[in-house]
């Protein structure tokens, strides 16, 4: 729900990109004054723990991939834009497992969602578990930072302890392997795989302004 008291009062295009799109809004801010806020658009993405195994340490696929901004490659989960029109995510989650990584699963549920970078961009990620994965080959063209994929399976125990010592940093990574390790220890359920965007239970507090989410430990 849109928060009426930050009204935009007006809004310029800056750049419109293969992936990504800019604008700044002027926004009207509680003191009575507007201040510029820049916008990144980005499209929606969705990510995928694919574990490997029973019990709270399954192997867990990961992916090693080039990224420009940073120079360097990362570890991450396979994941990608759902730039497909009229896709739901369950069906751009189960493309992009098989075409990075060959894999597809039988089992599927729901970890997170996770706003990337809210200060600047509206980027959305839904971070997918799945389960009873079969090799069906890598789908699709191979082409660019995917032709130099290295797909690899750890421990998932090893992923988390990658997460908090520093090596796996990419965002939808760390939200995933930590709410995957909650959920397949039993400290935590998952949502249906089929579960729609914002499918869970509403943070904003019942007296809060609407937009304002409830302290955290509150009952």
């Amino acid at each position: 729900m849109i928060d009426e008291l930050f009204r935009v009062v007006s809004t310029r295009r800056a750049f419109d990109g293969r992936v990504v799109r800019a604008r700044v809004d002027q926004v009207q801010m509680p003191g009575g004054q507007t201040a510029a806020r820049e916008v990144v658009e980005h499209d929606r993405a969705v990510a995928v723990v694919a574990v490997d195994g029973d019990g709270p340490n399954p192997d867990v696929v990961l992916i090693r991939q080039f990224r420009h901004p940073l120079r360097r490659r990362l570890w991450e989960l396979p994941a990608g834009l759902m730039d497909v029109d009229g896709e739901a995510p369950l069906a751009a989650v189960q493309r992009e497992l098989a075409e990075e990584t060959g894999l597809a699963a039988a089992h599927w549920s729901v970890l997170a969602e996770m706003a990337a970078s809210p200060g600047f961009t509206d980027e959305v990620v839904m971070i997918y578990l799945a389960t009873g994965l079969t090799d069906i080959g890598r789908q699709g063209e191979i082409a660019d930072e995917e032709a130099d994929l290295e797909i690899v399976r750890v421990p998932l125990a090893d992923a988390v302890a990658a997460v908090l010592d520093g090596r796996i940093v990419n965002g939808a990574a760390v939200a995933g392997l930590l709410a995957a390790r909650m959920v397949l220890s039993g400290e935590a359920t998952a949502r249906p795989g089929d579960a729609g965007w914002g499918a869970g239970a509403p943070l904003t507090a019942v007296d809060a302004p609407v937009g304002d989410a409830p302290p955290l430990g509150t009952a």
